[in-house]
Parts: structure tokens; C-alpha cells; sequence
């Protein structure tokens, strides 16, 4: 999938997201731990911040992301589809989420090769969901 800009930090041992773009992003994160799978968001990051999503040396070797641009609109998105609502979540399970009343939200997979750290880079010309 044509995307983000992925690279090592030699930093602590975290998962971590950038935001390369001049508008403010809302970030959602799905993963898989010992329970199963999970998703969670929003972190809010401002144009050009940093967020540590995960604390930690990283148990697995994929993640996967969803964000939207606040500020004009348009998204980061892909085909694993999971579990998102409006507010604050931590949502357990990617199974029916419409039912069990949620939004149902497409992430694109991220490849940490199983790396204990990692930083994502969100930029403007990578949106796999589409332009705004």
C-alpha cells in the first residue's frame, strides 16, 4: 500500500506518530495483545507534533492506523477494517461493529519488522484513503 513514511528511531523503546502535515490530525490505533484485538483513539496531534501511542519495547510486528485531517478534511486509511467511535474509545474485538454500535473504520497496516521501537510519519501527499 502506497504510504507512510515508516522508519526505525533508535530513541526509547515506544511506538510513535508524527504528523509531517500543516493541519491537526485525530489518530486511531488498532493492535493485537495478549486479550486479542483492540483499537483505540483519538490521540489529537497538532501540525508538526510528535505522540508516543505505546509505551514499551513492541510485543507485535504489525499495527495498524487511522487518522483523519482535521483541517481540511480527508483521511489515512486502508483496508483492515476495526472498531472506531467519535469520542475517547478503547474498543476490544473488530467483529460487528455496527451492532454493538460502533463505527466501523478502515486502518492501513503498518510493518514494524519486528522492531522494538518504531516512529510513523503521516505527511500530505501519502493518503492511501484519499485525497481531501
Amino acid at each position: 500500500m502506497s504510504g507512510c513514511l515508516l522508519a526505525a528511531s533508535p530513541a526509547k523503546a515506544d511506538l510513535r506518530l508524527c504528523n509531517m502535515t500543516s493541519s491537526r490530525v485525530g489518530i486511531a490505533l488498532g493492535y493485537r495483545d495478549a486479550q486479542g484485538w483492540v483499537t483505540e483513539g483519538w490521540w489529537n496531534l497538532t501540525a508538526r507534533g510528535c505522540e508516543t501511542l505505546l509505551k514499551g519495547q513492541l510485543a507485535g510486528r504489525f499495527y495498524y492506523v487511522y487518522a483523519i485531517d482535521y483541517d481540511r478534511g480527508g483521511e489515512w486509511s486502508g483496508r483492515s477494517f476495526m472498531c472506531t467511535r467519535e469520542r475517547e474509545f478503547t474498543i476490544r474485538g473488530t467483529e460487528d461493529c455496527l451492532a454493538r454500535g460502533f463505527d466501523r473504520s478502515g486502518f492501513f497496516e503498518v510493518d514494524t519488522g519486528e522492531q522494538k521501537s518504531w516512529t510513523i510519519q503521516l505527511t500530505e501527499t501519502n493518503r492511501p484513503g484519499g485525497q481531501p
